[in-house]
């Protein structure tokens, strides 16, 4: 069995290795000449699987994408050819939401804001927008919540419509898919006059994807001499951010919201369990088999950490600042194209709070929401 899988994907062989011969490719430059004799394919979000890049592989039995999105997957064409699929939702939501959170920590930092005075809104509230609401109520942050989808479907979700969100936030952090058309349509959902319905200072979060906020407005909006807080992990026309719009953020990187180590190689496992179940094997390996022994693995804390310990405690661990200055420094060189997805590539090992065991005579309990594992000595 041939298996094509981006290079970028880790611990790819480790898993897949056993199930047949495992090719990397470039995903971002793959062809159907290339992969003529596949019979399964592995990519991310920058791979278009369509009818054009698969006309010429006539034994494909498989396609798996290790992201939560699918936009980039035509799974009409999919079915229409018989060929299975399995995409990786929830594999990489702690690590976004590790991203979001030290993001703000920073932006409370530099503006000397009390986040548990603050009002934060979740648009989009599915893998990751559910687990960061957990994560903000454990801090005893006010939380509103807009997900028509949700509220759709669930008589009790506390749903709040977009525009009659956006005049009672003060942080508001996306997490919706892209979709293109109809109703609850997310392309340019913040844009030139929903942007208007912001408090001044109300800071922006986009950690889901770039054409969500439209970078034309946000741009608009700080040239015209408004500062607004933004950060942005993630760009309308990837790879090729617009690079007027990256002196006017607070944060930018290189869509690497999810690639904490855990995150990227979840998403590896989960299309390694979904093909051995189309192949009606039983998975021999697992996550913890492939994963390193983390830097630190263990801190002893005492009865009274509190809010101010925690945002220490996460810096130490993931510091988004590091990201935000690799970026606008390969950004602003020559070949920006190369420098996004060289980031991308290139990026260094991220841990997540799972990594290291909390240890004490007491150990509040809002830690462990967080995401750290906790004994009590």
């Amino acid at each position: 069995m041939i298996i094509y899988a981006d290079e970028n994907m880790p611990y790819v062989n480790d898993f897949f290795a056993d199930l047949g011969e495992v090719r990397l490719v470039n995903g971002r430059t793959l062809t159907s000449e290339q992969m003529s004799d596949a019979d399964v394919l592995l990519v991310r979000s920058v791979t278009k699987v369509n009818q054009h890049l698969l006309a010429k592989s006539p034994k494909l039995k498989f396609v798996g994408t290790a992201t939560i999105g699918t936009d980039h997957i035509d799974q009409a064409y999919l079915q229409q050819r018989g060929i299975g699929f399995s995409s990786a939702p929830g594999c990489n939501a702690q690590s976004v939401v590790e991203y979001v959170l030290s993001s703000i920590f920073v932006l409370c930092e530099k503006y000397q804001w009390n986040l548990q005075q603050k009002t934060v809104g979740v648009v989009g509230v599915g893998n990751i927008g559910k687990l960061l609401v957990r994560v903000l109520q454990a801090l005893s942050v006010r939380v509103l919540c807009c997900d028509p989808e949700r509220a759709a479907t669930e008589v009790d979700f506390p749903h709040i419509p977009f525009e009659e969100l956006l005049p009672q936030l003060d942080i508001v952090s996306f997490h919706v898919p892209l979709v293109k058309n109809g109703p609850d349509a997310t392309v340019d959902l913040l844009n030139s006059r929903t942007l208007k319905r912001l408090k001044p200072d109300c800071a922006v979060i986009n950690a889901c994807r770039g054409e969500v906020t439209n970078n034309e407005a946000l741009l608009a909006e700080a040239q015209s001499g408004h500062h607004r807080p933004l950060v942005l992990d993630v760009w309308a026309n990837e790879p090729e951010p617009d690079l007027r719009l990256i002196p006017h953020t607070d944060i930018a990187s290189a869509h690497i919201a999810g690639h904490s180590i855990e995150g990227k190689a979840r998403g590896t496992e989960m299309l390694y369990q979904a093909l051995c179940q189309q192949l009606e094997l039983s998975p021999t390996k697992s996550l913890s088999q492939v994963l390193p022994e983390p830097q630190i693995s263990e801190l002893k804390i005492n009865s009274n950490f509190r809010l101010l310990d925690v945002q220490n405690l996460a810096r130490l661990l993931y510091d988004v600042r590091r990201d935000d200055a690799l970026f606008r420094f390969y950004m602003m060189q020559d070949k920006k194209t190369q420098g996004f997805d060289w980031l991308r590539k290139s990026y260094p090992p991220r841990r997540e709070f799972s990594s290291v065991r909390l240890t004490g005579q007491e150990v509040p309990e809002f830690l462990t929401t967080l995401g750290f594992n906790t004994q009590i000595n």
